[in-house]
């Protein structure tokens, strides 16, 4: 999520996977897929660069070790398969 401020000058928290356009109307206007709309004091390029760290946030988090997500390993078993001997020959 990306941090934004209205105009009143509270700030809010927007899904930026939510983001359909930011246009520039000169008020900074960002438009959701649904065609919510919101008008925020950022500039254009500061809702990009913020979208642009959200995303690269993600990538990086993707890339580290998760302790949740490691597979605990079992200790190793023994062989329990045995060697069956020919036909004919018993043991």
């Amino acid at each position: 999520m990306i941090s934004l401020t209205r105009l009143s000058g509270t700030a809010f928290l927007l899904n930026a996977d939510l983001l359909e356009r930011v246009d520039c109307t000169p008020d900074t206007v960002v438009t959701l897929v649904d065609g919510t709309k919101y008008i925020v004091a950022e500039s254009l390029e500061e809702v990009r660069e913020a979208v642009i760290e959200y995303r690269s946030a993600i990538v990086a988090r993707a890339a580290l070790p998760d302790a949740a997500s490691v597979v605990p390993v079992r200790p190793s078993r023994q062989n329990r398969l045995s060697a069956v001997p020919p036909r004919g020959v018993t043991p």
